[in-house]
């Protein structure tokens, strides 16, 4: 793997789908430390669009001829789902750093698989839950440890983003089970399964729900989690594609007071009761800079990235108990899933 001289990443991008388009491109190249060498797209006419239009250096049709080049050092895996785990392996077996979409994989032992590669070879492993970035969430965090809210009693979690399908709409890989692992809880909700996670820690047990209520799909449009974290704290997330209008509401509360985002996506947090108080806190303009610029330093400095696959599996984790929960009705603890990886 290649890190140049003047200290800076060489980084190769796998999938030039919506993510790559809007963010991970611009993200790389604006990036101080790193710089976007090459990617990698089946389609031989639209790989060249893409190269054009964004000006990167070498294009391959061909995943594996990409891990090839001794000029990168690090991946950006933006493809589906149930490539991940596969790609990632094979990128570590080539001495690549990987930096993953999420969520992480298809399930907690491709999870498993995936952080086993990379530290037999050597290399870094992180996933790309750039909420843990947000100002709004360190600040949160900041004042948990400060013991601003007493001590915490409940989370909520609020999602909702209404989606537009049609029957016989082609329904894109995030809404086909054996692409994207499942539906909304796979696909969006795990961003705030892993905001949780770096808030209270692994969580010990999760009762679910999961339907399909309104969009013509094979997966879930609609979920509902009840999740018990150690200390007792209970967090309850709600996430639907067939609620209107939009909302993203996160929201604390405490023996003492309450911390209330909303959205979560946006700049304010407000404190309530213990003083009172509203955070401005704005995020990056691109939220995906700062991972990208995080991995680069782990890279660097030879350090853990912010969100390694270790804990970046823990949101993997929750989402296979939770899809067992909906289909037993029953509450599953996370040790016994765990224990079967």
């Amino acid at each position: 793997m290649s890190v140049t001289a003047n200290r800076e990443v060489a980084w190769g991008l796998a999938g030039c789908g919506d993510i790559a388009e809007k963010r991970v491109v611009k993200a790389i190249q604006a990036s101080e430390r790193g710089r976007l060498a090459g990617c990698t797209r089946r389609d031989p006419r639209r790989l060249a669009e893409f190269r054009s239009r964004h000006s990167i250096p070498k294009g391959h049709a061909d995943y594996r001829e990409m891990l090839g080049d001794p000029e990168l050092a690090a991946v950006y895996l933006a493809t589906p789902v149930w490539l991940h785990a596969s790609q990632t392996i094979e990128a570590a077996e080539n001495g690549k750093h990987v930096l993953c979409e999420k969520p992480m994989a298809m399930n907690s032992r491709e999870c498993r698989r995936m952080v086993d590669a990379c530290r037999r070879n050597g290399v870094k492993l992180g996933v790309a839950y750039y909420r843990r970035f947000y100002p709004v969430v360190l600040k949160m965090k900041e004042l948990l440890g400060q013991g601003v809210l007493g001590r915490p009693i409940l989370v909520r979690s609020t999602l909702v983003e209404h989606a537009r399908l049609n029957e016989g709409d082609h329904p894109g890989w995030r809404f086909v089970r054996d692409q994207g692992g499942g539906g909304l809880l796979m696909d969006m909700a795990s961003h705030r399964l892993d905001v949780l996670a770096m808030l209270f820690g692994t969580p010990e047990s999760v009762s679910a729900l999961a339907d399909t209520r309104a969009c013509p799909i094979e997966v879930e449009d609609t979920g509902s989690l009840l999740i018990r974290f150690a200390g007792g704290i209970h967090a309850m997330v709600f996430a639907s594609h067939c609620v209107e209008p939009p909302r993203d509401d996160f929201e604390i509360l405490g023996t003492e007071g309450c911390l209330r985002s909303a959205p979560l996506n946006g700049d304010r947090l407000e404190l309530t009761g213990a003083g009172g108080k509203t955070f401005s806190v704005p995020k990056a303009e691109n939220v995906h800079q700062p991972l990208v610029e995080d991995f680069n330093g782990a890279i660097l400095e030879d350090r853990p990235p912010a969100v390694p696959g270790e804990e970046g599996m823990t949101a993997s984790l929750l989402l296979e108990a939770a899809y067992r929960s909906a289909q037993s009705g029953r509450a599953v603890r996370l040790d016994r899933v765990k224990s079967e990886e």
